[in-house]
């Protein structure tokens, strides 16, 4: 079986082909962030990429962000776009034996990076990346794509099953204000750490 290692996103994004890029922070993501008030908020973004979400936050003067991806062009594109971003603050490597504690966490389109089979250690990893109480906003795909290789879908009923013993599903629906390619086909998430 394929292994989505380091070397398979490097290839990735030397090839060009990250189709889930959407070239902009995804209107959920940045509408959620808008009623935020407390700007000290320690935030991760995990397989940012481009790090839409990050630039934004940033920009909005949120001061405790941290980019985190598997890929070092993505960590590049990102700086070209962001240069003054705080460089000890960028985190390459494994999300998965990464350690760290945070109050929020942004998911966009890296949970659907992961096989299903992996996805029990993606739900235990957010927990234990999480201060009690700590919140993961975030966007899901809402059906199965049929791939062997990513994005991986899912479904409403399996991610339900997913997170419920370790997080308390605060909102779990269809985004009203997904871009137009993805409207209609996203959940937008937000999970509070039990």
């Amino acid at each position: 079986m394929l292994e989505f290692d380091k070397s398979y996103w490097e290839k990735r994004w030397t090839e060009g082909k990250i189709g889930w890029d959407s070239g902009a922070v995804s209107t959920p993501i940045k509408e959620y962030i808008d009623q935020l008030t407390n700007k000290s908020v320690k935030i991760l973004v995990p397989g940012a990429g481009n790090g839409y979400e990050v630039e934004y936050l940033y920009k909005k003067g949120f001061n405790n962000i941290f980019y985190m991806d598997f890929a070092t062009k993505s960590a590049q594109s990102f700086l070209k776009r962001v240069p003054d971003f705080p460089k000890n603050r960028i985190i390459i490597g494994d999300f998965f034996s990464y350690e760290g504690k945070y109050d929020l966490i942004i998911e966009l389109a890296f949970f659907t990076s992961f096989r299903p089979d992996k996805r029990p250690l993606y739900v235990q990893k957010i927990d234990d990346l999480l201060f009690t109480g700590g919140k993961m906003v975030g966007l899901f795909f809402k059906h199965e794509f049929g791939n062997n290789y990513p994005p991986f879908g899912g479904t409403e009923e399996e991610y339900r099953q997913l997170f419920s013993s370790k997080f308390k599903i605060k909102y779990m629906e269809t985004a009203y204000n997904s871009i137009k390619p993805r409207a209609g086909r996203e959940l937008f998430i937000l999970l509070q750490k039990i």
